[in-house]
């Protein structure tokens, strides 16, 4: 199978790769800017509620906090910088070519690994409290001062996701996506430390969900066998219900979940999904406006991270969900799109693990907080208050953006091997192509 963009520092401008019935075309051509429109138009509604409930939220941190710290455009500005260097980093991810990426890839994934390590340490070990930030006994973000603060998680998923599509990809290559020591082993080893160092050190049930979603994702589009496919199921679900039980605050909240919720309800334990259900109630068909969101007064937790679903709800109601729905599967769509038209499976792959990546998170986002699944703290891509999470995803996308330059196009012809002129004129005719008419001493014999 000829690489396309992988082995080189840049996709190649034209490649041709003949089959027993087809001729596949690959040739750069306008890149696919619906993926651009649909990620645009997601970050810039984040930034209109962000602007809409950022003075809400500042007055209950400062109130909590008894201090003036938070304005009232604090958290509309914090968002702007982040959209901002989200956007940069999907401009320069679709001119980074691929090959260096998967050249590299092992030293992403090992960056990934080591930062994780490094936090826990720093902030479980060394209780460095400076350079670690830590809340509800979770430390998942370096802090950066005045900048911000970072995690490390997403630089762990941005790695596993260009490390494996490397790794899957030259094992489909080779034919052995089947194997156990080849493939299952080293496959499991990489997301099996990934796994133990978000759910088990940084106890993020929600991102060891979204790194599942992108080997699945990657693991489906591989072709491997049902035997394997089932094993990898079997071996998620164990390894959740460990997970599960190793935590109990994991098991309440699977307990609550079991037991349902009531708005009339004065648990504490079903307090955040019962609020959640009221401000989506509250929100009816068409929403109480932009800046009328009571939920977001300090009733929802998380009402500009987590929440913001259920805020969005109340904000623009029913069929403003339906319409934030509408834009994430579009987006999905044109990922998918994208990913059937790759000739090489190595970024077939690549894509297919975004896909995951983004579907995983909308997915337990919105199941979350509309009490289909149990409760998970998780962002909504494009949409939560939150640098790292968009940024990372906004690099995802450009890189996709990036390979939909390189779609390739089928055309079914008919295959000859007749060297001459006459003989390819003979093609599409009714007769056969070496048919030749009998000359006069032919007929009279």
């Amino acid at each position: 199978m000829t690489s396309v963009g992988w082995q080189s520092s840049r996709p190649v401008q034209a490649v041709r790769r003949t089959t027993q019935s087809a001729t596949e075309l690959v040739r750069r051509h306008k890149p696919d800017y619906q993926i651009a429109l649909y990620m645009g138009l997601l970050m810039l509604l984040g930034l209109i509620v962000m602007y809409a409930i950022g003075p809400q939220r500042a007055n209950v941190l400062n109130n909590s906090y008894d201090t003036d710290y938070y304005t009232k455009t604090y958290f509309f500005m914090k968002q702007t910088i982040s959209l901002l260097i989200a956007l940069a980093v999907f401009a320069v991810m679709t001119f980074i070519p691929v090959g260096w990426l998967q050249k590299h890839a092992g030293k992403i994934l090992l960056a990934g690994f080591i930062a994780c390590i490094l936090l826990f340490l720093l902030g479980n070990v060394l209780h460095v409290d400076a350079l670690v930030k830590c809340t509800l006994g979770a430390c998942r973000w370096f802090n950066l001062g005045p900048l911000g603060s970072i995690q490390p998680a997403e630089l762990l998923k941005f790695g596993l996701l260009v490390f494996l599509a490397g790794f899957l990809g030259m094992r489909m290559k080779q034919g052995l996506i089947n194997d156990l020591h080849k493939t299952a082993i080293p496959l499991a080893i990489a997301g099996g430390a990934a796994l133990f160092l978000v759910v088990v050190l940084q106890k993020d049930m929600g991102t060891g969900i979204v790194i599942g979603g992108i080997m699945a994702s990657m693991l489906m589009v591989a072709g491997v066998s049902k035997k394997f496919g089932a094993a990898v199921v079997v071996i998620g679900l164990i390894a959740g219900a460990i997970f599960i039980i190793a935590a109990p605050h994991r098991i309440e909240r699977i307990i609550t979940f079991l037991h349902g919720d009531s708005s009339s309800s004065t648990s504490a334990d079903d307090y955040h999904i019962r609020h959640a259900k009221i401000a989506i109630g509250t929100g009816g068909l068409f929403g109480v406006g932009i800046g009328n969101s009571v939920e977001a007064t300090g009733y929802l937790p998380e009402a500009i991270n987590d929440s913001v679903f259920a805020i969005m709800g109340e904000t623009f109601g029913f069929v403003g969900l339906v319409a934030i729905l509408a834009l994430f599967t579009g987006l999905l769509l044109r990922l998918l799109r994208v990913l059937d038209n790759l000739a090489d499976n190595r970024l077939r792959l690549l894509v297919a693990g975004v896909f995951g990546w983004l579907a995983s998170h909308v997915i337990l986002n919105v199941a979350s907080m509309t009490g289909v699944f149990p409760l998970t703290g998780i962002t909504l891509p494009l949409l939560s208050f939150g640098g790292t999470s968009m940024i990372f995803i906004a690099g995802a996308l450009g890189l996709v953006f990036q390979l939909s330059r390189y779609t390739s196009h089928r055309q079914h012809v008919k295959e000859t091997d007749y060297e001459n002129s006459s003989s390819r004129r003979g093609i599409g005719r009714s007769r056969d192509a070496g048919y030749r008419r009998p000359t006069r001493t032919q007929k009279t014999r």
